[in-house]
C-alpha cells in the first residue's frame, strides 16, 4: 500500500499526546510523510476528529488473523446459544451449501456442551452425508461427525497420538471430540486445503476487521511457512491495511528439521518491507485448562493423577528455545498452566545463559496460572508477559469448566497482570481472535474492572489484578509495541509513526462499561484512513 506523503493536520478532537499512563491533551497534531511533525496544527488537508478523542491505534500481541479471516468465510457460530442452536445452524448452512465437500465452521462455545464434549451423532442428525468439522473458541478442540471420523480413518483401534486425545465412549470408539493439535491433525491432513487466492481473501477480510477495531499491528501467533508466504503475497499486492509479524510454528517433533526452512523462509519474504515480518517462532508449551491438556504442578481437581498436557520435555523445550534464539528469532511461547510457566521461564533462562545478551524480547502468551514464586521471573529474566485480558473475567467458560478443573485457590492465581507489572515485568495485551473478542476496548474495560459488562461481580474477579484504565490502554499500544520492535509507535509523540484511533469517548474519565460500548470512529495507518464510521 502506498503511504500518503501529503501533509494533514488532525484537528477539531481532543489528541492524547505522550505516554498513556500520564497523556498530555492537545486541540491539533500535524503529520507528514507517514510521521508526527507536529503537535499542532499545520497546513495541507484537514481532518476532522468530529470532537473525538484521538489515541495511538491498538497493536495486538497474540492473535490468528489467517485463521480468523479464514472462518469469516466459513460457517459462523458464535452466535449460537445452546447445542439446538449449533445443530440448527449446521444443517441449515449444510443445506444452503451443497457445492461444499466438507461443512467447516466455528468458533463455537464449549459451554454449550456437556463437559465441553460433543457427539458425532448429533452432528450426523444435522449433516450425515457430508464431513463436518467444527472448531471450539478455544482452537484445541475438534467436534466432528461420523463422516469426518470415517474420511480421517479414526476407529476405536486407532491410538491417542502423542501430543493429543481422541475422547472415546465406554466402548472405546470414538465420540467425535479431539483435543490437542496432533488429534486434530488427524482430520485437518485429509480436509480440503485452501488456496492461495483463499488466504488472500481471509486476509483482506481480517484487516477489514481488524481495522473496524482500531488495530494497525497483529502478532499472528501461529503460521506454517506457506501461510507466512500468503501473508507476504497479499503484501506485495497490496491489499493489506495492517501490518504482521508472523510466528513459525514450532512443531515438537520436528523443530531441528524446521530450523533450516524457517531461515529460508524469512530470507524470502526480506522484500515486502514493514508491512510483514517473520522474525518470530512460536512454541506451544501445554494446552488448555478448561478441556485438562493445560500443564500443572499438581494434579487437576476432578482428574486425580492428572497434570495436563506438557508439549515438550523441559530439556527439550531448553534446547529448541536456545536454538531458535541463536537463530535470531523472538521466542514466543503459549503457556497456560503454572507447570508450563515454569519450563517457559527456565527456557528461556537457558537461553539467554547460553547465547549471551541480546535485545530478544521474548514472550509468553496467555500467562494464565501462575505459581507465585514464578511471579518476579518476567522482570528478572525480560519477559514480556502478553495476556489477552478479555479472558480475566467470571464467564461460562471459568465457572462451568476451569474452576471445577483447577478450584478457588489456584483459580484466584488467574492472570495476575497488575503484579507482573507492580513487580517490573512488561506486559502487552492480545485478543487471540478468533478464540475470542478481538476488540481492544473491550480488552481493557475488562482488565481495568475484571467485570462481566452488566458489572457482576460486583468489586471484580480478584480485584488486585485490576489495571487502571489508561494503563490497560497502555499496554495495548506501548506494551505491544515495545514486544513488536516497534520503537517508533505506540503514543503520539513528534517523530512517532502516524497510526491512529478515533473514539467516541473520552478514555481518562471513562467508566470500564463506558469503554466497553465504546465506538471507533476512524482508524489510521501512517497518516492513512484505513477505516471509518
Amino acid at each position: 500500500m502506498r503511504q500518503d506523503r501529503l501533509t494533514t493536520s488532525f484537528r477539531g478532537g481532543t489528541i492524547l499526546t505522550g505516554p498513556l499512563s500520564n497523556p498530555t491533551a492537545v486541540e491539533a497534531v500535524t503529520v507528514s510523510d507517514s510521521r508526527v511533525v507536529a503537535l499542532e496544527a499545520g497546513g495541507g488537508e484537514v481532518v476532522d476528529l468530529g470532537g473525538g478523542y484521538l489515541l495511538p491505534a491498538f497493536r495486538d500481541g497474540h492473535a490468528h488473523p489467517l485463521w480468523g479471516g479464514m472462518e469469516l468465510n466459513r460457517l459462523p457460530l458464535g452466535h449460537c446459544t445452546s447445542a439446538a442452536e449449533l445443530v440448527a445452524a449446521v444443517g441449515a448452512y449444510a443445506t444452503s451449501n451443497p457445492q461444499l465437500s466438507w461443512v467447516i465452521g466455528g468458533p463455537y462455545d464449549p459451554t454449550l456442551l456437556p463437559d465441553g464434549l460433543g457427539d458425532a451423532s448429533v452432528l450426523d442428525a444435522a449433516c450425515r452425508e457430508r464431513p463436518v468439522v467444527l472448531y471450539a473458541a478455544d482452537h484445541h478442540t475438534m467436534w466432528v461427525n461420523t463422516a469426518a471420523l470415517e474420511a480421517a480413518g479414526i476407529t476405536r483401534e486407532t491410538p491417542d497420538p502423542p501430543l493429543g486425545k481422541i475422547i472415546r465412549s465406554a466402548d472405546g470408539s470414538p465420540r467425535g471430540t479431539l483435543l490437542e493439535w496432533d488429534a486434530l491433525a488427524l482430520v485437518e491432513r485429509v480436509m480440503p486445503q485452501p488456496s492461495l487466492d483463499e488466504h488472500l481473501l481471509a486476509l483482506q477480510r481480517a484487516c477489514e476487521h481488524l481495522a473496524r477495531h482500531g488495530i494497525v499491528w497483529a502478532q499472528e501467533a501461529a503460521a506454517k511457512p506457506a501461510e507466512v508466504l500468503a501473508y507476504a503475497e497479499a503484501a506485495r499486492r497490496g491489499v493489506l491495511t495492517c501490518r504482521f509479524n508472523t510466528a513459525f510454528w514450532v512443531d515438537p517433533a520436528s523443530w531441528r528439521d524446521q530450523r533450516a526452512e524457517f531461515l529460508q523462509c524469512r530470507k524470502e519474504i526480506s522484500d515486502v518491507g514493514a508491512f510483514v515480518t517473520a522474525r518470530t517462532v512460536k512454541f506451544f508449551a501445554d494446552g488448555v485448562i478448561e478441556q485438562g491438556t493445560g500443564h500443572l504442578l499438581a494434579e487437576y481437581d476432578d482428574e486425580p493423577g492428572s497434570v495436563g498436557l506438557p508439549n515438550f520435555s523441559a530439556s527439550e523445550l531448553r534446547e529448541a528455545v536456545r536454538a531458535f534464539d541463536a537463530d535470531g528469532f523472538q521466542i514466543h511461547i503459549h503457556a497456560i498452566g503454572d507447570a508450563a510457566i515454569r519450563s517457559s521461564l527456565d527456557a528461556l533462562a537457558y537461553a539467554a545463559s547460553h547465547n549471551g545478551p541480546s535485545s530478544r524480547r521474548p514472550v509468553i502468551a496467555h500467562t494464565q496460572l501462575l505459581d507465585p514464586a514464578d511471579l518476579p521471573r518476567f522482570g528478572e529474566l525480560g519477559v514480556i508477559a502478553n495476556f489477552e485480558p478479555y479472558w480475566a473475567k467470571l464467564d461460562e467458560l471459568q465457572v462451568e469448566l476451569t474452576l471445577p478443573r483447577i478450584g478457588v485457590e489456584r483459580g484466584d492465581r488467574q492472570y495476575p497482570m497488575a503484579t507482573i507489572a507492580r513487580l517490573g515485568g512488561r506486559i502487552s495485551f492480545g485478543s487471540d481472535w478468533p478464540v475470542s473478542e478481538v476488540s481492544p476496548t473491550i480488552g481493557c474495560a475488562v482488565a481495568a474492572s475484571r467485570q462481566l459488562h452488566d458489572g457482576t461481580p460486583s468489586d471484580g474477579w480478584v480485584p488486585g489484578e485490576r489495571l487502571g484504565l489508561m494503563e490497560a490502554l497502555a499496554a495495548y499500544t506501548a506494551g505491544t509495541a515495545y514486544q513488536a520492535f516497534d520503537d517508533d509507535a505506540g503514543e503520539i509523540s513528534l517523530g512517532q509513526r502516524a497510526d491512529f484511533v478515533l473514539l467516541d469517548v473520552d478514555p481518562r474519565t471513562a467508566t470500564p462499561v463506558e469503554l466497553w460500548d465504546a465506538r471507533v470512529l476512524g482508524t489510521w495507518l501512517g497518516g492513512r484512513l484505513v477505516h471509518s464510521t
